[in-house]
């Protein structure tokens, strides 16, 4: 099978790393806005090089991994689209929620297989967290702990085009919330605050942030992000239930110091310094479903209209944030 990847920045990267590992994967052809950047990469990795989007598209791929600039996702779905190629995108699909609808209807139009980016489905705690609660095991689950915290900022040009910490961000810990409980989020109510570089606030943006949630049948969410988690890269879901408490993510990897003093030194291990390293077995398993999706071997295991619903929450904190009241989630975008 042959896969085509645009964009080789550091998810792109990634994803070419994993792609060529993949049995499945007979060719892997890359592709960027920068040609000349696309064949440094693919003379390092061993990727076939093209030199446009437009050349990769004319290869035939057998499916196309979208991992290019947030800004040009819309684009390159739409062009994939058109193409009738098999797709996976990294999120969002588009800059707002009516892009979003748009492209949607172009591929449903186009009738194309579409996966989304949201890898912490397939990570293993998650996924475990996921089975244990559908399996009972918790009792009635009554409360839910969320946080992505990143240990520096991205570059300052990435935040006026990031759409925000919690479309961003948060983002990631909403899809996990309604993925694992299945249920969804009703209202929210959001703050942030910005005690690091001012460029976030040149932006609008904050670079701290919380929502509380409320989930359709009264379960409550709280979520926290941050750019500035000194300790290292930190992703955990905490699910509380009357009668047992499960973590996804908490190993002797957590960016975590326990204070009591009998527990010094726990955890251990060297903390997760980015993402990649923390869901690194999950990046893998995802192309693999990918690459099953194309074959048509499987139904998406993340859809596009996923995708639209965890940005619905996300706007909502954001609106939340902004004007500092709660927001009902069906009063975006309605």
């Amino acid at each position: 099978m042959r896969i085509g990847l645009i964009g080789v920045g550091r998810i792109g990267i990634l994803h070419a790393e994993h792609l060529r590992r993949l049995d499945a994967v007979t060719e892997v052809v890359v592709a960027d806005a920068d040609g000349d950047r696309a064949r440094e990469v693919a003379d390092k990795l061993g990727p076939t090089w093209a030199a446009s989007v437009p050349e990769l598209f004319a290869s035939k791929p057998d499916g196309v991994v979208i991992a290019a600039a947030t800004p040009a996702h819309e684009a390159l779905v739409r062009r994939a689209a058109e193409a009738r190629v098999a797709t996976f995108c990294e999120k969002p699909l588009a800059a707002d929620i009516q892009a979003t609808r748009e492209i949607l209807r172009v591929v449903g139009d186009a009738g194309i297989p579409l996966q989304m980016g949201f890898q912490r489905r397939f990570d293993p705690g998650f996924r475990a967290a996921r089975e244990a609660l559908r399996r009972g095991e918790l009792g009635r689950l009554h409360m839910i702990w969320a946080c992505t915290l990143d240990p520096a900022p991205p570059h300052p040009s990435y935040i006026p085009h990031s759409g925000g910490l919690f479309a961003d961000c948060s983002v990631h810990d909403i899809d996990a919330i309604r993925w694992v409980t299945g249920r969804e989020v009703v209202e929210v109510h959001a703050t942030g605050s910005n005690r690091g570089a001012e460029f976030f606030a040149e932006a609008g943006d904050v670079d701290t942030g919380t929502a509380l949630l409320t989930l359709d049948d009264g379960t409550l969410a709280a979520i926290a992000a941050s750019r500035y988690n000194g300790s290292g890269y930190d992703v955990r879901l905490e699910l509380h239930g009357s009668q047992r408490t499960i973590v996804a993510g908490l190993d002797t990897r957590s960016p975590l110091r326990s204070a009591e003093p009998e527990h010094d030194g726990w955890p251990p291990g060297q903390p997760y310094a980015n993402f990649a390293e923390r869901f690194r077995d999950a990046y893998v398993a995802e192309l693999e479903a990918f690459v099953d999706l194309a074959a048509g071997r499987i139904e998406s295991p993340c859809r596009g209209d996923d995708a639209l619903a965890a940005l619905r929450v996300a706007v909502a904190c954001e609106q939340s944030r902004r004007e500092g009241r709660a927001i009902r989630v069906e009063d975006i975008d309605v």
